[in-house]
């Protein structure tokens, strides 16, 4: 998600200063390159060895003649983002009033002046995130075009963001948004019809691929809706649902004017949708007995959405078990026919669950084979998605 990007960390002195060496590995993790920033007071929570270590490089603890602050973050500086995680209530103050006064406020003042994207993941207690100039602060300096990563609300604290949600916000802030704008809505993983209250009918897909496709979506400027039977995401607005119908309805709705987002610019039906529903009892089914299911055909969600939104791009996905490249191509190509889709990404349900996947994207005219992780093939067909959205 980060490959080539060049983050430079700002550490501020909240306790939360002890999350940004595994925070700074994550960001490695990613692809980027990472170099720490520190005010004394993080400097007392922990050492600077310790983010030189996670790191690879020297930390900046003061500003010396070398004008770190500019090698850094200012015009041709090497970072592409300047990360403050955690931000303290006088680091964002601070920043808001242009106060240089700390290795990272002048980082902040350089970034901001030379046009350098800025992120800050503040860290406090509740009653100094809720403080009426704290606010004014953000507003201010959010108004300037800064990425605000929201906290999380927890035990009288305003907690760091997690580092999901931290690193999400930092590839969006360094790339170009291409989607900016855009609504994007995302269908994901499986839906479980009800037998009785204990038992359901589903199948054995984990969401990683449409999650993935949203996390792209989202570092790429969209905004994004994601349906799903599953948790909370930070890259997305999550609508819940468990079965086939809920998920249409909700798909429907995403789509639909009048959302917090509008009408959705592209659908991504990357969900695995049950093709089959029965009617379910109010009551367990008692066991050791036999047992037939009468199953019922549930609505193509693609074909729906296609009646209700006759110009609206839709990426599909088809799932097959021949094991065979020709074939899937070919049922690939008769969906894509048969709802007039933009393209369709074609893989073995043998990848279901896993982290690596190899798939074929599917177009009128031509076909592309990936092979790697399920975040390369995201990123591939956010690309694709930009790609339709600029034709």
């Amino acid at each position: 998600m980060l490959e080539g990007v060049n983050v430079a960390l700002g550490v501020s002195g909240s306790i939360a200063a002890v999350k940004t060496v595994e925070l700074a590995h994550e960001l490695r993790r990613q692809g980027a390159s990472v170099r720490g920033v520190m005010t004394a007071s993080a400097r007392g929570i922990i050492h600077p060895w310790a983010l030189e270590f996670a790191t690879e490089h020297d930390v900046v603890t003061e500003i010396t003649g070398r004008v770190e602050h500019v090698e850094l973050c200012g015009y041709d500086g090497w970072a592409d983002v300047f990360l403050i995680a955690p931000a303290t209530a006088n680091t964002v103050g601070k920043i808001a009033g242009a106060v240089d006064d700390t290795p990272v406020t002048t980082c902040a003042t350089t970034a901001l002046g030379a046009g350098t994207p800025v992120v800050i993941a503040p860290a406090m207690h509740e009653p100094m995130y809720d403080h009426p100039g704290v606010l004014e602060a953000i507003g201010t300096v959010e108004g300037w075009g800064v990425e605000f990563v929201d906290p999380r609300i927890e035990e009288g604290k305003a907690k760091i963001a997690s580092e999901e949600a931290i690193v999400c916000d930092v590839a969006r802030a360094a790339g170009d948004r291409p989607l900016e704008g855009d609504h994007v809505v995302v269908t994901s993983g499986a839906t479980s019809e009800s037998i009785d209250p204990v038992r359901v009918l589903t199948n054995r897909s984990s969401g990683r691929m449409g999650r993935a496709v949203a996390r792209a979506c989202y570092a790429r400027g969209a905004d994004v809706t994601l349906v799903h039977d599953g948790p909370e995401v930070p890259y997305a607005a999550v609508e819940p649902v468990e079965s086939a119908a809920e998920m249409l309805e909700a798909t429907r709705d995403a789509c639909a004017d009048g959302g917090d987002h509008g009408s959705a610019d592209v659908l991504v039906s990357a969900a695995a949708i049950g093709d089959y529903t029965v009617e379910g009892s109010p009551e367990k089914i008692r066991s050791g007995q036999q047992l037939t299911l009468e199953l019922e055909p549930t609505p193509k969600l693609i074909d729906e959405i296609r009646e209700d939104h006759p110009g609206l791009p839709i990426v599909g996905f088809k799932a097959e078990t021949s094991g065979d490249d020709a074939a899937m191509i070919e049922e690939a190509r008769a969906t894509l026919e048969r709802a007039d889709l933009s393209f369709v990404v074609a893989n073995d349900a043998s990848v279901m669950g896993d982290e690596r996947t190899r798939a074929l994207l599917v177009h009128a005219a031509d076909a592309a084979q990936y092979e790697g992780t399920k975040a390369g093939l995201a990123a591939e067909i956010a690309e694709s998605i930009v790609a339709v959205r600029g034709a």
